[in-house]
């Protein structure tokens, strides 16, 4: 069964770009111009991945991201912002409230097919390896439960999004060694080489910040990359 991507943009033809391309690739592809058809096409989809623009006729497109990330049946369909806002600050807003990429207008198609492809991608990977571990990871202050997608420190539940998530298992599960950016992007990301983006560091910083005193245990390998230093008990 194809892939059903929902494209949420109010430019015409944007939208009609980014669907005879991804219609190319095979996708099923589903339009929305406003937050309204957005809502109404996700209700009658089963969306695999959601592409939001930021500035829609009826709202902002980030008020709709927040919806999506805090309603538990929605909350686990990726979501690429693509906007013309490229301030550092609404990329940051986008992140806290679980956006999983942000692409800027003008972009690349090419790009914006992979970045679809590898958040896809990653997700089947990520759940083929989860049914082959144990459910619970336990580091001192730390807990994860992989079932549940449940983070505690000190026994108080921490809300990641799934790629903090994903992010934070990495690291722990390769504790001690040092992770670059490209291989993050890679194996947390699924983005081959030739793809650029800044968001490893800012994902980097959000996790630090949300796990409190065990967010100290994320080191940054100046010039390379980033280090988990916890011991497992």
């Amino acid at each position: 069964m194809a892939h059903c991507v929902l494209i949420i943009e109010d430019e015409p033809d944007i939208r009609k770009t980014i669907d005879y391309n991804l219609s190319k690739e095979s996708f099923k592809v589903v339009q929305a111009e406003s937050i309204k058809e957005g809502e109404k096409a996700l209700a009658a989809n089963k969306v695999d991945v959601i592409i939001l623009d930021l500035m829609l006729p009826d709202g902002s497109g980030l008020t709709l991201c927040r919806d999506i990330k805090s309603d538990a049946k929605t909350k686990h369909i990726p979501v690429i912002i693509l906007t013309a806002k490229t301030e550092e600050v609404d990329r940051v807003v986008g992140f806290e409230l679980g956006a999983d990429d942000y692409v800027t207008k003008p972009f690349s198609v090419r790009e914006l097919i992979l970045r679809v492809k590898a958040i896809i991608k990653r997700g089947a990977t990520y759940s083929t390896q989860q049914g082959n571990e144990n459910s619970d990871i336990e580091l001192d202050e730390l807990r994860m439960n992989l079932d549940a997608y449940q983070v505690f420190v000190c026994d108080e539940e921490i809300a990641l999004t799934s790629l903090e998530f994903r992010l934070l298992k990495h690291l722990v599960d390769r504790r001690g060694r040092v992770q670059t950016r490209d291989q993050l992007l890679e194996e947390v990301w699924g983005y081959s080489s030739d793809v650029t983006t800044r968001t490893v560091d800012t994902h980097i910083k959000r996790l630090r910040e949300k796990l409190l005193g065990v967010g100290n245990c994320i080191q940054t390998i100046r010039g390379v990359g980033y280090r988990f230093t916890k011991s497992a008990n």
